[in-house]
């Protein structure tokens, strides 16, 4: 019989410039995360609250809108506002483009855009209505599509050729290994043939990617359980973690990377038909909500809110 071939975790060099941005939104949003826990937790009792019974609450001149806590909620929700749109700026004013790559601009842009919907529902005291009710809402639809937006970037491949190479590689390594039978990985990322895949519409394709991404944790447990017996699996809460087993995760770890190229250069048409759909619709939602938001603050100050 031949020796089981031993099979050595592949391992991604990340830079230090990469591991400290990192390390530096992961703080913001731990920072930003327990203060608004924080402010929860404290005005729990006051957001229960009826419109009517607010004012009697001993915490309303901080909480409201025009409150202490409130207003200042309200000048940070615009301060990210003013943050959100630097990304776009930053595609036409030359000095801007030259600071920090793309990457890195749009994951603080998609942080912020998550961020500020938040923040301005706190500065409501989540109450919506009027002009500014409508603002809120045109805000959230912009914060979904564009948390869409990433996700739809996230599948456009940026070197096909490179990526088709790295394809031909993972897959000679795996299929060189002997620690999970060929026909467990070939299940575990199944993807359509490119034929088949042509057939289909942007949206059905785009269906398949959400699907196949929320599908990947259960068939990677699926997977370990079948490999590594019940015991194991027991102690890594039925397959959900990883267990102590290096190659066996090894395996995973790179036939996931090829088969997440793999779809990436199979979807590479439909992905940039919906990613141009996205644009049409996300450029006019935020440019209405700017104006709304800025028709609030004008009016607000006007009425002596400030």
């Amino acid at each position: 019989m031949t020796a089981p071939t031993t099979f050595a975790p592949s391992t991604v060099t990340i830079s230090d410039a990469e591991k400290r941005h990192r390390r530096l939104v992961m703080m913001i949003c731990a920072l930003g995360l327990s203060v608004l826990v924080a402010l929860a937790l404290y005005g729990a009792d006051y957001y229960s609250l009826s419109q009517a019974d607010r004012p009697f609450s001993p915490k309303h001149h901080l909480l409201k809108p025009s409150g202490a806590v409130g207003i200042n909620l309200g000048v940070l929700g615009v301060l990210l506002l003013c943050g959100i749109f630097l990304y776009p700026l930053r595609k036409r004013w030359a000095w801007l483009h030259k600071q920090g790559s793309s990457m890195h601009w749009l994951d603080h842009h998609v942080v912020l855009g998550v961020a500020a919907p938040v923040c301005i529902a706190f500065h409501s005291s989540f109450k919506f209505r009027g002009l500014a009710g409508i603002a809120f809402w045109v805000m959230v639809g912009v914060a979904s599509s564009g948390l869409i937006g990433r996700y739809l970037y996230a599948q456009i491949p940026r070197q096909v050729a490179a990526d088709e190479l790295s394809v031909r590689i993972f897959q000679g390594v795996l299929e060189r290994q002997r620690i999970v039978p060929q026909s467990e990985l070939r299940w575990l990322f199944n993807l359509p043939t490119p034929n088949h895949v042509a057939h289909r519409s942007a949206f059905a394709a785009l269906g398949y990617m959400v699907a196949s991404d929320l599908a990947r944790p259960f068939r990677v447990a699926r997977l370990r359980l079948h490999v590594m017996g019940a015991g194991p699996a027991i102690r890594s809460l039925g397959g959900m973690l990883q267990p102590k087993n290096a190659q066996l995760e090894g395996v995973i770890s790179l036939a996931r990377k090829q088969a997440l190229l793999s779809r990436r250069i199979v979807f590479l048409s439909h992905a940039q038909q919906v990613f141009k759909l996205w644009h049409v619709v996300h450029r006019p939602f935020s440019y209405a909500f700017a104006v709304l938001a800025l028709v609030h603050i004008v009016v607000a100050m006007l009425l002596g809110f400030f």
